[in-house]
């Protein structure tokens, strides 16, 4: 498992106390979501300050200090490029008379193929055919794609806290992020009809776990494969995925850095129940773009 350090943490200068000459330099700056911190710049023998770090999640590293060698000091090292505690996806408003929404409710595994198809959306399994809760592919294509009149797309981010132990967690029992936005509520009272979707990366350092709880559909795609499957209209479902144990089927190897990306739809009232618990704790892409 990783282990557990603050999400910004600034670096730790030491200060050398010398007669007649200038100190040490000043302590790097904190990571940000698109970069690591900056290195301290060096003065007089001391060594310049560390990078920023921060423990969850962008990427782009820290650039060193400005201080040299010798009678300067040594500029300060960069930070580690992890992006944060903050994951930002692509929400897609529908209204409710689109033919997959207030449809049948059921589980329906199996609604999309086990790759992610050359434009990282899920690629529908069925061709024309309908399954038990999706009419066909065409309406299938809309839900994670811009289509005019149909779909209205809208950013939205989502924190992860540190819940104890070396668990990160976004839980939102009443998860409803863009009431009376896009096409309304349609006389409901919180919208109902909307996918979403985050695109991310992380270094699989070894130990990792993600866990989904929600409703409706969720899949959850590692390295461009399904690794876990909740689609249909139904309550409040949980799966998991054990990297190490899927370390193989997925392609990971210790150290490499992988894609995660995760798709959801609400397709029914009355309940929305979106959560996440993972011990990824290196993420380097927080997202950001509109997909």
């Amino acid at each position: 498992m990783i282990s557990s350090r603050p999400f910004a943490v600034a670096a730790i200068l030491s200060l050398a106390a010398l007669t007649g000459v200038s100190c040490g330099g000043s302590a790097g700056g904190t990571a940000s979501n698109t970069s690591g911190g900056s290195g301290g710049s060096g003065a007089g023998n001391g060594s310049g300050g560390n990078g920023g770090n921060v423990n969850l999640g962008g990427n782009g590293s820290g650039t060193g200090g400005n201080g040299t060698a010798g009678n300067n000091g040594s500029g300060g090292a960069g930070g580690n490029g992890y992006c944060g505690s903050s994951l930002t996806g692509t929400l897609r408003d529908f209204q409710q008379s689109h033919p997959d929404f207030e449809y049948t409710i059921s589980d329906d595994k199996g609604i999309v193929e086990n790759l992610l198809a050359n434009d990282h959306k899920p690629a529908y399994a069925h061709g024309s055919q309908p399954t038990t809760t999706v009419h066909s592919q065409t309406t299938f294509d809309q839900w994670y794609h811009d289509v005019p009149n149909v779909n209205k797309k809208i950013p939205y981010t989502i924190n992860l806290t540190q819940a104890g132990g070396n668990v990160y967690t976004y839980d939102n029992p009443a998860f409803f992020p863009i009431d009376n936005q896009g096409w309304g509520n349609e006389g409901n009272n919180h919208n109902f009809h909307f996918t979403f979707e985050i695109h991310t990366k992380f270094v699989y350092n070894g130990g990792e776990v993600f866990t989904f709880t929600g409703d409706d559909d969720l899949w959850t795609f590692i390295n461009g494969k399904l690794a876990i499957d909740l689609g249909g209209v139904h309550g409040a479902e949980t799966d998991s995925v054990d990297l190490d144990a899927q370390a193989g089927a997925l392609g990971l190897t210790k150290g490499g850095t992988y894609s995660l990306e995760v798709f959801s739809a609400e397709r029914h009232t009355t309940e929305s129940h979106f959560r996440i618990d993972t011990t990824i704790a290196s993420f380097v892409d927080c997202g950001g773009t509109i997909q």
